[in-house]
């Protein structure tokens, strides 16, 4: 009981160092913009309480989970990683968060009933595995949604900027342009053609484009489409070709899709040299050398030399 307790205080302790290095050679914001988004995110966390306040299982378990400390930021980033990830249905953070907490309750009752004829340090090593499980499984599922989508956005993306810059090219306005590409490509690249539509419904409904783009950037957290949306909006401003531009992009947007192909390539040996050296060698040494050391065993069991 004192070593387990003993490894507890010195994981704390690591944990809190690496936590404090992390903090102090972070890079330091402007802390007018810092104050600005914490109140900012005050006043959105008080006005999602008040909304979640107004009955249904759903809406209950949102607001429990805000009233604890920390749950409102967590509510936020999930909601944020949903819609990065292409889920931007009403009730998608309220079946997430029931999701991973039933998930959290399940490891968690899982591993004590495994556990349950064990002592106290196999019953505490498997609470907090299960504890870790039951929380990173669900994140880690999200993260590997928002990267499959952000990949397909990717993809996506060179045919699209060249089939927006042709239909602009035939005299077509830029929202005109984009709901026609978004037609087009809704059979193709049903995600980006998604996110294009939301842009012009958004444009359509009264806000600005500049705006309605910014949302865009927000919502797929692409470097990319952060240039093209940037592109767009110094053009409309400063009144140049923006078909012209669009075809010089899509360009260049196809030379790094062969770069990071290339990359790809290049990683690949390394990436199979640990499944090689963990599984086919010893694999491989066992098919070629346990025959051969069998009967080197089996002559000298039978001694050297002559038969007598």
């Amino acid at each position: 009981m004192l070593l387990l307790l003993l490894f507890v205080f010195l994981f704390a302790i690591l944990a809190a160092l690496l936590w404090s290095g992390f903090e102090l050679f972070r890079n330091s914001e402007d802390p007018l913009v810092e104050r600005l988004e914490q109140l900012q995110a005050h006043a959105i966390a008080r006005v999602a309480q008040t909304s979640r306040r107004r009955g249904g299982i759903r809406n209950n378990v949102l607001y429990l989970i805000s009233v604890v400390p920390g749950g409102e930021t967590w509510l936020r980033d999930s909601e944020r990683e949903l819609a990065q990830a292409g889920v931007r249905q009403r009730q998608a953070l309220a079946t997430y968060a029931i999701f991973q907490i039933l998930f959290f309750a399940a490891a968690i009752s899982g591993m004590m009933y495994i556990q349950r004829d064990n002592n106290l340090a196999p019953k505490f090593a498997g609470f907090v595995s299960a504890v870790l499980l039951g929380w990173l499984i669900p994140q880690q599922v999200l993260h590997r949604m928002v990267r499959r989508y952000r990949q397909k956005l990717q993809d996506a993306l060179p045919d699209t900027i060249d089939l927006l810059g042709i239909v602009l090219g035939t005299g077509l306005a830029l929202d005109q342009a984009m709901l026609r590409v978004s037609e087009e490509m809704e059979f193709i690249y049903p995600e980006l053609a998604a996110e294009f539509s939301t842009v012009v419904m958004q444009v359509k409904a009264g806000q600005e484009r500049a705006k309605a783009f910014q949302q865009l950037v927000r919502r797929t957290g692409i470097e990319d489409i952060k240039s093209l949306s940037a592109m767009i909006i110094q053009s409309e401003r400063f009144g140049t070709s923006l078909s012209q531009a669009l075809k010089v992009y899509a360009d260049s947007l196809r030379t790094r899709r062969r770069l990071r192909a290339e990359a790809a390539i290049g990683k690949a040996g390394i990436k199979m040299l640990f499944p090689i050296v963990l599984f086919i060698l010893p694999a491989l040494f066992v098919v070629t050398l346990v025959p051969g050391l069998l009967s080197v065993l089996h002559d000298l069991r039978e001694g050297i030399g002559p038969p007598r």
